[in-house]
């Protein structure tokens, strides 16, 4: 028999076991939790929110601040750095969605089907939580806020590991999650956060305790988790989101849409990082390069698309293929929609990607052969988010073609349970020259 993650591990388990066991029974006592005392919770949080942000303002100040001055040596990123803000304006979007989850209905507990087996016989299938969910993420401190409210609501306990570089931010919002649990008479162990690799990793192995593992940063992070666990891992590959120009496409609103897919937040994983030009729109090309330079978008362009756009530097042979992160943006000509497709196909990642055109058909064509896990006809790819979405939140963007696909909210987090009523029935009176089901699908 194949030896378990925990018994070739030479390090001991035993404390982060104790925190697993802690996180199942709490996820247990929620789901028994009726509807509003989960949206209790939530909204006790809102307010913790409103009256502590001053404090979570200061917090994360301090770790701008150490971030961005290690910057300056050979410290985080300018995309991460630049991600770690939890200004005014973010805390109140965060605020509302947790507020759109309170006030939305119970996710618990709802009927997806109904169906008479035989008189008397009546099987349902029920929304149930998930269970136990381990979730990493760099930098992003409203990761907290969001990836909590959701799982508070589906009933589903949660461990949380975000980056040091956050990690006076992350306290501050963990702790107004947990005082939430508390006051409303729920155990706060539903929410707990570990802050090394180490205790992460020890936690990758207790998979009997945890039933799913939510990576929310790189590729590269999505693949080291991906290769570290036996527990089922919910991540997605890299963001590297295309804009397709179509020959029919307005310049306008072609400009408009590439400036706010590029420049609204770039080191977001729903930004845009490829124009992706037909070659008949190339007339109109310079008056979008020109809108994007003016925001200070540094353009990596082809051969085709070069002369329409000064100021441009050639395309290397990962560009086009790249998350940048940055105030950088991709530029490759295609002769047709066909080749515009099949760009998408062989160099995007599967995450969002966009047409801009005003031909319908086009569009349709578009829509249904690009099999990404958002697909926009004349909308920005920034558009692919949990909140916007009307999810309320969002765990983290699925590029995986299994269970939640896109943004996942909290359809993602739950699964489903059957029960089944009877009389004294037993199967052994069931089949071939027996007793014959009705299977006779009833109102839910």
């Amino acid at each position: 028999m194949p030896t378990r993650p925990d018994e070739a591990d030479p390090i001991p388990l035993g404390p982060h076991v104790a925190l697993a066991r802690r996180a199942r029974a709490a996820q247990r006592a929620l789901a028994r939790a009726d509807g509003a005392r989960r949206a209790d919770a939530l909204l006790r949080l809102d307010r913790l929110l409103e009256e502590r942000a001053g404090a979570l303002a200061a917090a994360n100040a301090d770790d701008v601040a150490a971030a961005s001055s290690a910057n300056d040596g050979a410290g985080l990123e300018a995309p991460l750095v630049r991600r770690l803000g939890l200004g005014p304006a973010k805390l109140a979007v965060l605020r509302e969605g947790v507020r759109q989850l309170a006030h939305g209905p119970d996710p618990l507990g709802r009927a997806l089907a109904r169906r008479e087996l035989d008189r008397g016989l009546e099987l349902e299938q029920v929304t149930s939580p998930l269970g136990v969910l381990l979730v990493v993420f760099e930098s992003r401190p409203d990761a907290v806020v969001q990836i909590g409210a959701l799982a508070l609501r589906a009933g589903d306990a949660v461990i949380l590991k975000g980056g040091a570089e956050a990690r006076a931010s992350n306290r501050a919002l963990v702790a107004c999650l947990r005082d939430a649990l508390e006051g409303a008479g729920l155990d706060p162990d539903a929410v707990q956060a570990v802050e090394t690799r180490e205790e992460f990793a020890r936690l990758l192995a207790c998979d009997d305790l945890i039933d799913l593992v939510i990576p929310r940063g790189s590729g590269a992070l999505v693949r080291h988790v991906q290769a570290s666990t036996r527990i089922p891992v919910l991540g997605h590959a890299e963001g590297v989101c295309n804009l397709v120009l179509d020959r029919a496409a307005d310049p306008d609103m072609a400009a408009r849409l590439a400036v706010d897919g590029k420049c609204d937040a770039p080191s977001a994983c729903n930004a845009t990082e490829t124009l992706v030009v037909h070659a008949e729109f190339l007339p109109h090309l310079a008056r979008v390069g020109e809108a994007l330079r003016a925001r200070g978008v540094a353009l990596r362009a082809d051969a085709r698309a070069l002369p329409h756009l000064p100021g441009a530097t050639p395309a290397g042979p990962d560009d086009g293929r790249t998350e940048y992160g940055d105030l950088v943006l991709a530029v490759r000509v295609v002769d047709d929609l066909d080749a515009a497709i099949a760009f998408v196909a062989e160099h995007g990642s599967a995450h969002t990607d966009a047409i801009v055109t005003e031909d319908p058909a086009a569009a349709a064509r578009f829509l249904r052969e690009v099999d990404s896990a958002s697909v926009f006809w004349n909308a920005s790819t920034r558009f692919a988010d949990g909140y916007r979405y009307g999810l309320g939140a969002e765990v983290g963007i699925s590029t995986s073609r299994l269970h939640a696909r896109g943004p996942v909210g909290l359809d993602g987090l739950l699964t489903t349970r059957w029960l089944l009523r009877g009389q004294g029935q037993v199967a052994g009176d069931y089949g071939p020259g027996k007793r014959a089901f009705t299977h006779r699908d009833l109102p839910r």
